[in-house]
């Protein structure tokens, strides 16, 4: 298919936003993904600013034979595939927000970045379940799932979404929750993007308390004397505490902060919920292993974005992930071997984060992934500016991927999974009654997500 089958000119009247073209002014910025590695080449880019352009870019496309894609930054744009024959929606123009501190609500247009969303909800006392960067877009990481730094405390911020207004693929508007139009409801919360395009959603917030995070560095030399006490450790701690056993090789650029730039270490990323006493009394064991760098210290909701130091803008990286049953200490041992200081590991960063608490599926009733059967979850990545590093990095992670295959949980965490072909993100019996949802209200597949949900006909 081509543009030559979209009705171009009268998109663009019916459009508050833009209609942007293969070689119109701004297309290769409007069609630009955050993970600047993926090369997105969809037959046209609508940039939206309002809900009326969602629906008339959605009965435009389908009019053409032409699906849409909805994409408000392009985290996570790589499982898309080929945009051909689609219209590429950014929402990202769609940035409205109203807080509810009463209700310790928030309703967030689908352009809104978490940081956004936490500066505007702090000023309460409140706070969203929000990922570890700040310029994550909020509805596609909530309709993933949504793990946390407060997710052991609260669950996955799926299951904190109170109601949605979605544009389905006959263009109708339809507000969704758990009473009105409940199963398309389920679908959304955990599900992806394959059933509707999300113009907004209404989420419940959760009090801040007295926060406390940071990281301990060490050498990367120490990786298995620091991650094995670590290991331990997330076997004692209650669920206020969610922590990050992480590698990191810094590579010598100026985008890195001076203290770390051009070195490599282990380390262990904490976030605390409880007072600092009991968060000191709980780090001691970790702080006795003697930490070159501490930077655990109290911290607002707003900072907690600076932990995990993920990179401020677009990024040209590629990265994967998958759930482990289990960390062993075979497990870990294995994993080492892989990516440990003694191993032929390039990467970036690996990371491996502690579930469990709320994150447990039988804590929570929430959407179609309200849970993990999972009790870690591991995620690395690299940059990657030409396509020889993409396949080269490709490589490294299967390698990983087979090693810890004996551990590796049947399903996967949809935001954490980066490629095509892995383990798919719900079990059958969810996949299925997925379909039956995608069936239901969008038979002839016009919405696409990330990773895809297919109706039964196709």
């Amino acid at each position: 298919m081509s543009t030559n089958t979209l009705d171009a000119a009268r998109l663009r009247t019916e459009l508050a936003g833009s209609l942007v073209l293969p070689g119109d002014p701004g297309w290769d910025e409007a069609r630009q993904a955050w993970q600047l590695a993926v090369d997105q080449r969809p037959d046209a880019v609508v940039v939206a600013t309002t809900t009326d352009d969602v629906i008339a870019t959605v009965n435009a496309a389908r009019a053409a034979g032409l699906r849409v894609a909805a994409q408000s930054t392009g985290h996570n744009a790589a499982p898309l595939g080929s945009l051909a024959g689609t219209v590429l929606l950014r929402t990202s123009g769609m940035t409205g927000i109203s807080v509810d501190p009463t209700a310790a609500t928030v309703r967030v247009g689908a352009g809104l970045l978490w940081g956004d969303v936490t500066a505007a909800v702090a000023p309460h006392g409140l706070t969203g379940l929000a990922g570890t960067a700040a310029d994550v877009g909020v509805v596609g990481y909530t309709l993933g799932g949504g793990l946390s730094w407060l997710g052991r405390a609260h669950g996955l911020a799926a299951n904190h979404v109170i109601s949605a207004d979605v544009v389905t693929a006959d263009g109708v508007l339809r507000h969704v929750s758990a009473d009105s139009e409940p199963e398309l409801f389920w679908a959304i919360r955990g599900g992806g993007g394959s059933f509707a395009v999300v113009a907004a959603l209404e989420i419940s917030l959760v009090p801040v308390p007295e926060l406390h995070g940071g990281t301990l560095f060490f050498p990367l030399e120490r990786a298995a004397q620091v991650l094995e006490a670590w290991r331990e450790w997330t076997a004692l701690v209650p669920r206020e505490i969610t922590s990050v056993g992480r590698l990191l090789r810094f590579p010598p650029v100026p985008e890195i902060p001076e203290p770390v730039r051009g070195q490599s270490f282990a380390v262990v990323e904490v976030v605390s919920l409880l007072g600092g006493t009991a968060t000191d009394e709980l780090l001691a064991p970790l702080r006795d292993l003697g930490p070159v760098l501490d930077t655990v210290h109290p911290t607002t909701p707003v900072e907690l974005a600076t932990i995990h130091m993920d990179p401020p803008g677009p990024a040209p990286a590629v990265g994967d992930g998958f759930l482990l049953t289990d960390l062993t200490a075979e497990a870990l041992d294995t994993f080492l071997s892989v990516t440990g200081p003694d191993a032929d590991f390039p990467l970036l960063s690996t990371e491996i984060r502690h579930l469990g608490g709320a994150l447990a599926p039988d804590e929570s009733t929430g959407g179609a992934v309200s849970g993990f059967e999972a009790r870690y979850a591991l995620f690395t990545a690299a940059l990657t500016p030409d396509e020889a590093s993409v396949k080269a990095t490709h490589v490294v992670l299967d390698r990983l991927r087979d090693a810890l295959r004996a551990w590796t949980a049947p399903v996967s965490y949809l935001n954490f999974a980066e490629r095509r072909g892995g383990a798919p993100f719900a079990d059958e019996t969810t996949l299925q009654r997925l379909r039956q949802v995608k069936d239901r209200y969008d038979p002839a597949d016009v919405i696409r997500g990330n990773h895809h949900v297919e109706p039964h006909s196709r």
